[in-house]
């Protein structure tokens, strides 16, 4: 074995290199767990950002119907308004 061999043999076996040389099988495994974790949390995150966006879409609609009924209700309201101040108008006053 040559001299320059057995450096860098010494170098990757006890020099700052020695963790690459370090069995990295249960790291893995270990962040592929985290990675899973992670997966799953995105997925119930996405799911619940689908959910909150219908939830939302049908409150759009019901407050667009709930205007659109307190239109219609005050437009009857002031109809009637406008019936009663008309029949008043025809009563004649007690003096």
């Amino acid at each position: 074995m040559s001299d320059a061999f057995q450096k860098l043999q010494n170098t990757f076996t006890y020099g700052s290199y020695w963790l690459t040389k370090r069995d990295f099988s249960n790291y893995i495994r270990v962040m592929d767990a985290e990675l899973r974790a992670l997966e799953d949390r995105l997925g119930q995150l996405i799911e619940l950002a689908q959910r909150l966006r219908g939830d939302n879409r049908e409150l759009r609609q019901q407050l667009a119907h709930a205007a659109n009924e307190n239109k219609r209700l005050r437009e009857t309201a002031d109809a009637a308004k406008a019936r009663l101040a008309a029949l008043l108008d025809h009563i004649p006053e007690n003096r």
